[in-house]
């Protein structure tokens, strides 16, 4: 029984992990359900999980919805998804310290594009703190993903 239960977390962990993260949205610490975007990346590029990306693509398009930008974290997952699928000089999988570089980069890379499209100093420093706080949560959101799937 308790190794059922145990077979089953390890399986729906990456879908339940973005369905919470999305839906427990609060404006201050996680806007429109933004913190969704790092199970998203985890399990679309460092942990690739089959049936992921049709799943993620649907929750870049809510978190679109959500935060009221037009296709853009949508677009931007699908643009990194396409060159991380074209390239082979970088293995995402095997990234140190689970990517976290990584995701850092493509985090504050699409808050910058954000920036610039409706700059203002506000909007600068609630970037700013955003990529800050997710780069934070990463660490012991993968530690967290890592004991379910007993790696």
């Amino acid at each position: 029984m308790i190794r059922n239960i145990g077979k089953f977390l390890k399986n729906t962990f990456p879908f339940l992990s973005v369905l919470v993260l999305w839906h427990l949205s609060v404006q201050f610490w996680n806007p429109a359900g933004i913190l969704a975007l790092i199970p998203i990346f985890y399990y679309s590029f460092i942990k690739p999980t089959d049936w992921f990306t049709l799943y993620a693509v649907i929750f870049c398009f809510l978190i679109d919805y959500k935060f009221d930008t037009l296709l853009f974290w949508t677009s931007f997952y699908c643009l990194f998804n396409a060159v991380n699928g074209f390239q082979s000089f970088v293995d995402l999988t095997k990234q140190k310290s689970e990517g976290v570089m990584v995701f850092m980069a493509y985090f504050a890379t699409s808050s910058l594009i954000l920036v610039l499209a409706d700059w203002s100093f506000i909007i600068m420093v609630r970037a700013f703190w955003l990529v800050l706080w997710s780069s934070v949560l990463y660490v012991p959101f993968v530690a967290l993903a890592k004991r379910i799937n007993n790696d």
